[in-house]
């Protein structure tokens, strides 16, 4: 499981040097809960069902309660009561929630800050871990996407990831999705050890008879405290090969684009206005808080990050206890006085604050992944510009008019080319 970065402790308080967010910002709302680890997961995510009061899936929604009112407390949306733009439940397997609590929180996030008008609300989804009564209650209460963990359509590759979906299951959710008027996006990840070319354009054949707005492909990765980790430490199996990972990523390509859908960022197709917007702002760089367990935050140039276990981030947000309070204090009117509600300590376990130039290294790193690019950073030699276009990285009339766009290859070698503008 990947650890946290350093950075200096954050006020128990939560309080941040620049609180405002009158122009809008998003939420991401991270459950931790799963039934089964697959061996690729480098996620924080816990496969026991509970940690104790405030920290298992029964109350977990009163934790985050908790942090939903101290956010409110800590940022400033000024007039603005529709300041959320979007909201994106990840996980884990938010869905292991019941589709009532996730509502709940939905609410709650509503209430204390509003929603912007047509905003965005997407949860991630384990088709195995919904019917289509669940999907019914999503889209009652708010729900306005989903986005469904395909990852294969092989099963033997399904197997290798240590997925399992029952046979047309996929096809059921995407279904009862699209009957009950809910956009949703497929997410699939190539490169499993041993799948061969075939098996990955069977996949990508298999997601675009499902007709999703929106498409994503992650090539695997490996990383050392996995289980495939551990696995491929031992010679049990092959890592991905950086060349295969490339000519299945132009296969994708190919193929996606062949169907009327459009790169809009190096991991992600959409057909034209279904871009996740929730995920633009984060390469945008833009505002957003994130709620639960090992959550990122990022408020006007401050990041910061909460603790990462269950029970820990409980134990922050009910600050003396549970034990003195029943859970009513979370669900009070946020703009209720604090004194009237046992104290909420932040569960943020550290910041950075961001340099200017560490903030223009960040734009630039966001902002090269999408399609529609970046303008020239200032005081970026010319002539990095010219090499970029030499080696095919960037495009050459987008260059030429100020702005750095990546080509296909540059898609490949994202990392060179951000080198390379810092």
């Amino acid at each position: 499981m990947a650890s946290l970065p350093h950075g200096e402790p954050a006020p128990a308080s939560g309080a941040l040097p620049n609180p405002d967010v009158s122009a809008g910002f998003s939420a991401y709302v991270h459950i931790p809960f799963c039934t089964v680890r697959c061996g690729y997961c480098d996620f924080n995510t816990y496969t026991k069902p509970s940690f104790g009061p405030g920290a298992g899936r029964d109350d977990f929604p009163a934790s985050l309660a908790r942090e939903i009112v101290l956010s409110h407390e800590v940022l400033d949306t000024g007039t603005n009561r529709g300041a959320l733009r979007t909201v994106f439940f990840g996980g884990g397997t938010p869905t292991l929630l019941d589709a009532g609590q996730l509502v709940a929180v939905l609410a709650e996030l509503e209430r204390a800050f509003g929603l912007a008008e047509g905003a965005e609300i997407t949860t991630e989804c384990n088709p195995e871990s919904v019917d289509r009564a669940a999907l019914a209650t999503l889209r009652a209460g708010g729900f306005t996407r989903i986005s469904f963990g395909m990852q294969s359509a092989v099963p033997e590759v399904l197997r290798t990831l240590d997925r399992q979906h029952s046979p047309g299951q996929v096809e059921r959710v995407t279904g009862w999705a699209r009957e009950l008027g809910l956009e949703y996006s497929l997410d699939l990840i190539y490169g499993a050890p041993g799948e061969t070319m075939e098996q990955w354009r069977t996949s990508l054949a298999a997601a675009l008879a499902l007709e999703p707005a929106h498409i994503s492909a992650y090539g695997l990765m490996v990383e050392p405290g996995t289980k495939m980790g551990m696995q491929a430490r031992r010679g049990l199996i092959s890592l991905p090969d950086p060349d295969e990972l490339a000519d299945k990523y132009e296969v994708a390509d190919d193929i996606l684009s062949a169907a009327g859908y459009r790169w809009y960022e190096i991991s992600n197709w959409a057909r034209p206005g279904h871009e996740c917007r929730h995920n633009c702002y984060y390469w945008e760089n833009a505002n957003w808080w994130g709620y639960g367990p090992g959550a990122h935050s990022h408020i006007n140039g401050v990041r910061f990050w909460n603790v990462k276990h269950p029970r820990a981030y409980a134990d922050r947000v009910w600050a003396r206890g549970i034990g003195n309070d029943d859970g009513a204090a979370a669900l009070r009117a946020p703009g209720e006085a604090a004194a009237s509600r046992p104290a909420i300590v932040s569960p943020a376990l550290e910041r950075e604050i961001l340099s200017p130039a560490e903030q223009r290294e960040e734009k630039i790193m966001l902002g090269i992944r999408m399609s529609r690019g970046i303008d020239i950073p200032a005081g970026v030699d010319a002539a990095v510009v010219e090499g970029l276009v030499r080696d095919g990285l960037v495009e050459a009339e987008s260059a030429r008019a100020g702005r750095l766009v990546l080509t296909r290859r540059g898609r490949l070698l994202a990392d060179t080319v951000t080198r390379a503008l810092w």
